[in-house]
């Protein structure tokens, strides 16, 4: 028995061993290129034209266009089954599949739970198919002023604009569809693929899909994270291209990852968004799980090659879809505005989910605070400064040997009592949840997962067996609902043991991460529910296992407590259960830029809950790099700080006291802009527009924002510049748009239109506030927002040139799930002829839609407004009060003076008027 522990121990330190040497940096050669992936080569060599499918039998049925796809030089294979739907809101949904009536060997794989169920009740019901082109093709009505359009042979599908003409999207334009039918096994076929240690049987044979899809009146092409990149989608093919990898879609553990590149991350979101100037957005989105790798295409690609079929107009953009197993099962968004299409994804997808006010404020991560001790230390230091924090993470090390739902406790004896002194602080406290479970007899977790068969599979039906932190480990199958819903009872507070409702959940390395698997995840013929290979579902899975932490967390209590669960993982649809992060980032300046293109894209594609690791993962970061991080990063969606356990300890008070107060500056900016946050989540879960956006998503005609992807907009109101250069004396800023813009700490005020060289100082980066907005702030600084909820509001006015201005604020209680039966405060402000109107946007719905608050308003600032008013009359209480000036920030800082309406106190839940007299 010695000698089987030793020799155990030794090959586990061996181990160890190689994934250190691993985890040092990325290793290229451990992941496989487009060459080495057979589908993706053998996709990539086909040449336009040499899809030469027919539609036949093209009629309506159930309401639906269907048709059959034969290949027209094999009039005797099997054909697919097309059908097309049309929905509310100009939404084509195309599904393309094998005839189940010619039995295939199984049924291809259709990713479940992702779209949402009302979006099945917006079908609407086609009453006729009308003949175009002497019968050529088919067509049928999608909106007011567009038509989908079916062209029979060879056969293509394409949106049409009814009132220009033109083309806004199409599938097959240049004839590359391909599906390669699964098959029966014979004894002379080997289609096994073996990619360096690792042998895949692929039982069913090669089953990719490829196809082109155009995008007409497009610059630019936008979407399919995750990766670090640009914002905008450079081409990987064409002339005058270096021809490189394809932007791969393949969930990955990826260490270190190079700053840019087409290479996947973590998740994947197979949806793509063009926008151009003439025509605006549409967009493209393929629900489909298993390993994509896409093209984007340069002008001019299609004529290398004589046999492409159409002549298209040459403003344009070509795109190649490339996937390995599945189903076609795509969906196409007409827009018109970049808006309009975010609207039409989520109403696919869903919108994200309204988060718990706690969590859009600061963080304070590690891997990992060592003991309670630590955790209060770190805890104390934060109120000794007057920093404000919500959060405090626990990583993998507060476990018992890397068994989740437990505590190392020697190191966190009392686990209820430390988190209850945070609650009592209005903090918060996160743990970490991954998907492997130890292979311990002794675990109980183990013992009921091995009992009830709730593993995923090998290929040979035994309990899958794979590497990760705890050693030996196996997979919950959470594709299966019925484990899902056993996953999710372990968060109980009878089954997690020393967890309270003030504690939430991190889910890290469910991509799935399998330390000594092909390309460090599960083999692609790993089993699932329902007969499921790995390779169907892999980019789904971590999309299960957050679905299930996040109903875990609703089920624990009453049902009424917003869950709050982050996830490395990410796929179609995970923007309905939490936030996500952009993993294992470096503190390098190259890092920092690259987060706000790759955040943007987040955004773009339904996961508006995004951030990254403030001053990066990996790595010690300069002070300099550090506070630039922390200034940037206060504008991030999601705003954590996180670093590896190999760092240095990096809290904000360990790098002088001049950078604590830089630090300090850029965390209270944040919560000052909480309510403005707030409510910009708010619009993203009720409209799917998200919360940081590209430049050209609010100045859709400015050609010159269409590739900016250094300044952001904060919403509608506000665009940040970011600092990413080494001791940088100025910055380049382009603000967009006919009105001007207010600085955001000075109130100095730029005319919009124009590129500024603006010098820039060590205390802020370049931000400002929209002529023509209204922003609501919190200027009173607490241990947390939760001790903010009750304070008063400062309006901040940037009037544009009519001296005109409007914005919105939203309020609820922050935390339950209330707000959907109504019980919130929703205002708009709107200052017009130098009056100040408060209206009610929140609709009459019975006794349940009122949220009491008691706050009211305490300052309101007018930007641009000449300083010769006196006084303000407010209505309906006929009081008059001063107007002076004021300090337009409460910062360490010393802080210009501007027009202020001070102590208004009008409550913000009640309708009244302020003029300026």
């Amino acid at each position: 028995m010695r000698i089987k522990t030793l020799r155990f121990l030794f090959l586990f330190f061996l181990f160890l061993c190689s994934h250190l040497t691993f985890v040092l940096s990325w290793k290229k050669e451990e992941f496989r290129t487009c060459q080495q992936t057979p589908f993706c080569k053998r996709a990539r060599s086909r040449i336009p034209g040499s899809s030469s499918l027919i539609a036949t039998d093209v009629t309506i049925s159930d309401g639906d266009l269907t048709a059959k796809l034969t290949p027209k030089s094999e009039p005797q294979a099997k054909p697919l089954i097309l059908t097309l739907s049309v929905h509310q809101h100009g939404i084509l949904r195309l599904k393309i599949d094998e005839d189940p009536s010619l039995s295939p060997p199984k049924k291809r794989f259709e990713v479940p739970d992702v779209v949402v169920p009302e979006f099945t009740s917006s079908k609407l019901w086609l009453p006729r198919l009308s003949v175009e082109d002497n019968g050529l093709a088919s067509s049928v009505y999608l909106s007011d002023g567009h038509t989908a359009v079916i062209r029979h042979d060879p056969f293509e599908l394409f949106v049409r604009d009814d009132n220009s003409g033109q083309r806004v999207i199409s599938l097959n334009s240049h004839g590359l569809f391909d599906f390669e039918q699964l098959k029966e096994k014979s004894e002379d076929d080997n289609w096994e693929e073996t990619f360096r240690s690792h042998t895949d049987r692929r039982p069913y044979g090669p089953q990719s899909i490829s196809f082109d899809v155009s995008f007409y009146g497009a610059d630019f092409v936008y979407g399919i994270p995750e990766r670090a990149t640009s914002l905008a989608l450079r081409p990987t093919r064409g002339p005058n291209v270096e021809e490189s990898e394809p932007y791969r879609l393949f969930n990955l553990d990826v260490f270190e990852y190079i700053h840019d590149s087409p290479f996947g991350l973590y998740g994947s979101i197979p949806f793509m968004v063009s926008h151009g100037k003439t025509r605006g957005s549409s967009g493209f989105f393929w629900l489909n799980a298993a390993e994509m790798q896409i093209d984007v295409l340069a002008p001019g690609w299609e004529a290398e090659s004589a046999e492409s079929h159409i002549a298209l107009p040459s403003h344009r953009i070509d795109t190649f879809w490339m996937s390995e197993a599945g189903v076609v099962d795509t969906f196409f968004f007409i827009g018109p505005s970049p808006k309009d299409v975010l609207q039409q994804y989520t109403a696919v997808t869903g919108t994200p989910a309204m988060p718990q006010m706690f969590s859009i404020a600061y963080h304070q991560c590690r891997w990992n605070y060592r003991d309670e001790e630590d955790v209060e230390h770190v805890d104390s230091k934060f109120d000794e400064l007057d920093i404000p924090y919500d959060v405090l993470w626990l990583d993998i090390e507060h476990t018992n040997g890397k068994r989740y739902f437990t505590w190392d406790r020697t190191l966190f004896p009392h686990p209820e009592e430390m988190q209850k002194k945070l609650a009592d602080k209005g903090r918060h406290m996160v743990t970490i949840v991954d998907p492997h479970i130890k292979r311990d007899d002794d675990f109980y977790l183990h013992k009921e997962a091995l009992k009830k068969g709730y593993y995923v599979k090998d290929s040979s039906g035994k309990d899958f067996d794979g590497w990760c932190w705890p050693g030996s480990s196996s997979y919950p199958d959470t594709l299966n609902p019925e484990i899902r819903s056993w996953w999710a009872d372990k968060f109980s507070y009878q089954n997690y043991v020393g967890s309270t409702p003030s504690l939430y959940i991190w889910n890290d390395m469910n991509e799935p991460s399998v330390f000594n698997g092909p390309e460090v995840t599960m083999p692609r013929d790993a089993l699932h529910y329902g007969g499921v290979e790995h390779r169907e579902v892999h980019n789904a899975y971590g999309y299960y296992f957050h679905m299930a932490t996040a109903d875990g967390l609703v089920k624990r209590g009453d049902g009424n407590d917003r869950p709050f669960v982050l996830s490395r993982a990410l796929f179609a649809g995970s923007q309905r259960y939490g936030a996500v992060w952009t993993g294992d980032n470096t503190a390098e300046w190259d890092h920092l830029r690259v987060s706000i293109p790759m955040i943007l894209t987040l955004g773009l594609t339904g996961m508006s809950f995004s951030g990254a690791d403030v001053g990066g993962f990996f790595g010690n970061p300069e002070p300099e790099l550090l506070v630039r991080w922390y200034q940037l990063g206060a504008y991030y969606p999601f705003f954590r700080g996180h670093a590896h356990h190999d760092t240095k300890r990096r809290e904000p008070w360990l790098f002088g006291e001049r950078n604590t107060e830089l630090i300090k500056d850029a965390i209270h900016v944040r919560y000052a802009l909480l309510p403005y946050f707030y409510t910009l989540f708010r619009e993203a879960n009720t409209t799917g527009v998200p919360v940081v956006r590209p430049l050209w998503m609010e100045f859709p005609s400015d050609e010159a924002t269409f590739s900016n992807d250094e300044a952001f907009m904060v919403g509608s109101s506000l665009l940040v510049q970011g600092i990413y250069t080494e001791r940088a004396k100025h910055a380049s800023v382009y603000l967009p748009g006919k009105e001007s813009w207010y600085d955001l700490r000075t109130g100095t005020v730029y005319k919009g239109g124009v590129t500024y060289k603006l010098e820039v100082t060590e205390e802020s980066i370049p931000a400002f506030q929209r002529a023509g907005t209204i922003v609501a702030r919190k200027d009173r600084f607490r241990r947390s927002s939760t001790q903010m909820a009750n304070d008063p509001y400062t309006l901040v006015i940037a009037l544009n040139s009519s001296q005109a201005a409007e914005g919105e604020l939203y309020i609820d209680d922050g935390s339950s799930f209330k707000f959907l039966q109504g019980a919130y405060i929703h205002r708009r402000f709107i200052f017009s002829n130098g009056k100040l109107i408060s209206i009610d946007l929140a609709p009459a719905s019975g006794s349940n839609r009122h949220y009491s608050s008691d706050a009211f308003i305490e300052r309101i600032i007018l930007l641009g407004q000449a300083s010769g008013s006196k006084s303000a009359l407010i209505e309906p209480s006929n009081q008059k009060i001063d107007i002076e000036l004021g300090p337009l920030w409460f910062l360490r800082a010393r802080a210009p003076a501007v027009v202020t309406v001070r102590k208004p106190n009008v409550r913000v839940a009640e309708d009244w008027t302020i003029t300026v007299i």
